[in-house]
């Protein structure tokens, strides 16, 4: 069976000259780039050791960086699990065949899609205190904002991935007495996860990145506590930038990885051969007269 994809063919001998060609072009284009770039910062004399020494010390990462971080992975956290519940339940809520229940789901998920995130997390933590008459703290605020944008997002994603399973797997679910309910949860859920993961990672990556946006409510996250909070006492923003955008850089690759490890896990588990249970006929076997299998005369 052929491996090549339908949407790539393999290049061949001049179409490998060029791909090298523009690599190299596109190589030196990246580090003269990023030359140019140092020497601005180091006319603007960004590279000073006083502005990068106060990241040697211990208390600059207990008392912003690390505080910082473990808000940012809180919030990512609860963000991430809600925002999947989220998509799940409204994915299912727009592919019931109740109006009542698939039209208000359709109008939740597209509305929270338009909504700026922003904005959306800025009414949670000053509107909402009047509707409810009590206070929405920052951290819930945040979290509440991600999972009603995120979790839309998601919901369009697993509504597509469970579309996209043939017809046949549903067909055959009925066919055996399946309600339409454990037909979702057990036959099309499941495929349209694992099919759908990429995108899934991507959203979750997302909504990592924009707990940032918690700095409008004053939330103590990586990026207030790292830069605002740190460049405020030492005067060194972009060193402070720098330093956390590798931190961003490293959790989001680490989350990356994780999902290529469970897409190769589940891989694995699904195409695993079933044991057998009972001895194996020799495939020259013929059946006996009584319907039991005879050994094959030498």
């Amino acid at each position: 069976m052929s491996t090549s994809s339908v949407l790539y063919d393999h290049p061949g001998p001049r179409a490998k000259v060029r791909n090298a060609v523009l690599s190299v072009i596109f190589g030196v284009a990246l580090l003269g780039l990023l030359y140019w770039i140092y020497t601005r910062f180091d006319e603007a004399n960004q590279w000073e050791s006083w502005l990068w020494e106060p990241f040697t010390r211990s208390t600059t990462w207990t008392q912003f960086i690390l505080p910082g971080l473990w808000a940012t992975l809180k919030a990512a956290g609860v963000g991430m699990v809600l925002s999947l519940a989220f998509g799940i339940i409204f994915a299912f809520g727009r592919l019931s065949d109740r109006l009542w229940i698939s039209v208000p789901a359709g109008a939740v998920v597209e509305f929270f899609r338009a909504v700026p995130l922003l904005l959306m997390i800025f009414f949670i933590f000053y509107g909402v205190p009047f509707l409810i008459q009590g206070p929405v703290t920052a951290f819930w605020a945040v979290v509440i904002g991600l999972t009603l944008y995120n979790g839309s997002v998601l919901a369009e994603a697993f509504r597509a991935g469970i579309r996209a399973v043939p017809g046949g797997q549903s067909e055959a679910a009925y066919a055996v007495g399946m309600r339409k309910n454990q037909v979702m949860r057990l036959i099309l859920l499941p495929q349209a996860a694992r099919a759908m993961l990429p995108i899934i990672v991507s959203q979750l990556v997302v909504l990592l990145k924009d707990t940032a946006l918690g700095y409008i409510v004053a939330y103590p996250e990586l990026l207030q506590r790292g830069v605002n909070d740190l460049a405020a006492n030492y005067g060194n923003i972009i060193p402070a930038a720098m330093v956390i955008a590798v931190i961003y850089i490293v959790i989001n690759s680490l989350l990356t990885w994780f999902a290529g490890w469970l897409d190769r896990r589940t891989g694995i588990r699904s195409f695993r051969m079933p044991r057998q249970t009972g001895p194996v006929a020799p495939a020259n076997a013929a059946p006996g007269g009584d319907g039991t299998v005879a050994e094959p005369q030498g």
